[in-house]
């Protein structure tokens, strides 16, 4: 069984039947076992590998999501480049409940994650100075052009720890940073795809506020919203994959490069 290309679900986007003639994987790696069974499939003529990242019924909280493992099955599988959508909450005005983003950096405020495959006799220092694939990210801004959805084409995600959302005195800090969304599983996510050297983008679906405006947010609130929003990211990743070329000409394959000590 091989794929190249996977895509890992987030909150409200677990949705295997996206793909045809599935095949249902369950794989074991040095790490433990992935977040859930890997489906296997055809989409736009392309194999896929999926895999929800909270689990089927979201029962994995974001700390818990065994990142490396994950990363790793979809390495064993063939995958050379990750899709990954999620939600997020704004930090900005401008971008508005029902907004797509397409990441281009992060701020990392996690404490209890392990990021890095390499924790033996062997260290890499990997470069994340560009996390983001800049081939994937503009095949998406492509599409989100051609689909003419309301979308950023930058945005800088403040990964917390999580499950709890931030108080209205973290809120008012980071949106002090310059910083655009905010989440709690971008990170390790991104940095292990690139150890792993597979081209990764996060598509970001902005859910609610955060708590810096009057309205707070809770849980019910972003899973209506992602509900909402879900055909929108389903087209958009469905239509950039067909854009795709089969060879990659980004330098994510060579991330290991001078990393290695």
């Amino acid at each position: 069984m091989q794929a190249e290309i996977g895509i890992i679900g987030g909150t409200g986007v677990y949705d295997p039947t996206l793909l045809q003639n599935v095949r249902e994987v369950k794989l074991r790696t040095p790490y433990g076992a992935p977040s859930d069974t890997i489906s296997i499939g055809e989409l736009r003529g392309r194999k896929i590998a999926f895999i929800p990242r909270h689990g089927r019924k979201h029962t994995i909280r974001p700390t818990d999501i065994n990142s490396r493992a994950n990363i790793y099955a979809l390495k064993k599988l063939g995958v050379q480049r990750i899709l990954a959508p999620s939600a997020v909450g704004s930090l900005k005005e401008e971008y508005r409940p029902g907004d797509t983003v397409i990441v281009d950096q992060f701020i990392d405020k996690t404490t209890k994650r392990e990021q890095s495959f390499y924790t033996g006799k062997q260290v890499c220092h990997i470069s994340v100075a560009d996390p983001m694939c800049p081939d994937l990210r503009s095949a998406l801004i492509q599409t989100a052009e051609e689909m003419k959805i309301r979308y950023h084409k930058t945005g800088t995600y403040v990964c917390i720890e999580g499950p709890r959302f931030s108080t209205k005195a973290e809120s008012k800090l980071h949106r002090s940073w310059g910083a655009d969304i905010i989440g709690m599983t971008l990170v390790p996510e991104c940095v292990l795809a690139r150890e792993a050297q597979i081209c990764y983008a996060s598509i970001a679906t902005v859910t609610d506020y955060d708590v810096w405006k009057d309205h707070m947010v809770n849980a019910e609130e972003v899973a209506t919203t992602m509900k909402r929003n879900l055909e929108k990211i389903k087209k958009l990743v469905t239509e950039t994959i067909a854009t795709l070329p089969k060879e990659r000409t980004c330098e994510c394959g060579h991330a290991l490069k001078n990393a290695l000590v």
